[in-house]
């Protein structure tokens, strides 16, 4: 299970002692389409980090793919018992993959770990967008709190992310902008 910082947490459990008491009608359209599409995203994300899994090698990427699959199961496991119990129908799961040896990928087919890091990246900030939308769409407490939830989650993964892809030099900065008129430094 993926665990937020004890004063992240902490926050959590007032938000939720606050507001979680409110009745709980039927999930309106948006909050179950939120849900679901949530869900699905992660459903094919997991098997893409397997995979990534099975081709690198670099020591670094492996704990950041291993932490993405944990926060993913542990967000897939929230939704899913959340979307059972307000009895929203599931997506099906794809197949996931077999365990395979990185150093027998042939190039043309194995990823480069830049490569990954990136997908990686875009993965979360396409996650969190999802979540920021699904926070703007719940009117129902219990589902805005579990998209804050899952939003903050993602926030702190991906923070690590960058850092990694920093020390690294996989991330992928974009050209700077100098105004016309602005001094060149």
């Amino acid at each position: 299970m993926f665990a937020l910082p004890n004063k992240i947490e902490a926050f959590f459990d007032y938000l939720v002692s606050r507001f979680d008491t409110e009745p709980k009608p039927r999930l309106h359209i948006g909050e179950a389409m939120g849900c679901w599409l949530y869900l699905t995203a992660l459903l094919e994300e997991i098997p893409v980090i397997d995979a990534s899994l099975n081709t690198t090698t670099d020591t670094q990427l492996i704990e950041l793919l291993n932490d993405g699959k944990k926060l993913g199961l542990h967000q897939k496991n929230i939704l899913e018992t959340f979307l059972v119990n307000e009895g929203v129908p599931l997506s099906n799961p794809p197949e996931p993959k077999p365990k395979s040896d990185p150093d027998r990928v042939p190039p043309g087919v194995k990823a480069t770990d830049s490569e990954i890091a990136n997908f990686l990246s875009a993965k979360v900030a396409s996650n969190i967008v999802m979540c920021s939308t699904n926070i703007s769409q719940s009117i129902r407490s219990d589902v805005g709190l579990m998209w804050i939830r899952f939003h903050s989650e993602k926030c702190v993964y991906g923070m690590d992310v960058k850092s990694k892809m920093r020390e690294r030099g996989w991330i992928k900065i974009p050209p700077y902008y100098i105004p016309p008129g602005a001094p060149s430094n």
